[in-house]
């Protein structure tokens, strides 16, 4: 089955999605600082806490706005069960996204898999 347009997705996304979904106290959400707004920037998204690092798969690679932001500036806050946790983000090219994705929570990872159309994973190292 083909992916649905890229344009449809980010659209549904940012305009649908992504603002019930930050509504959730229990969602996993990613704040990055916006590149050229100086301001936070809230991502709802799934992954995995895998020792002191949460783990996981950007659907759209570096044409993410958030992968964007991580460029600039790799400080970022991730929210895991209502709480707050700093750490450095790295961007992981080497990694195979898709065994990564078989690893993460399969509800998301669903979603990422049907609507991804350039798979890139994520480590975020958090601070102690």
């Amino acid at each position: 089955m083909p992916n649905p347009p890229a344009g449809f997705t980010n659209f549904f996304q940012k305009r649908v999605a992504n603002p019930l979904m930050r509504r959730n106290p229990f969602q996993t959400l990613l704040e990055t600082t916006g590149r050229k707004s100086g301001e936070p920037r809230r991502t709802p998204l799934g992954g995995k806490l895998v020792g002191d690092a949460f783990w996981f798969v950007s659907e759209f690679g570096e044409d993410s706005q958030y992968v964007r932001n991580i460029k600039a500036n790799p400080r970022v806050r991730v929210r895991l069960r209502g709480r707050w946790h700093g750490g450095t983000a790295h961007l992981v090219p080497d990694d195979d996204a898709r065994a990564r994705l078989r690893e993460l929570p399969q509800f998301n990872s669903f979603g990422v898999r049907t609507f991804g159309t350039n798979l890139l994973t994520i480590r975020v190292d958090l601070d102690h």
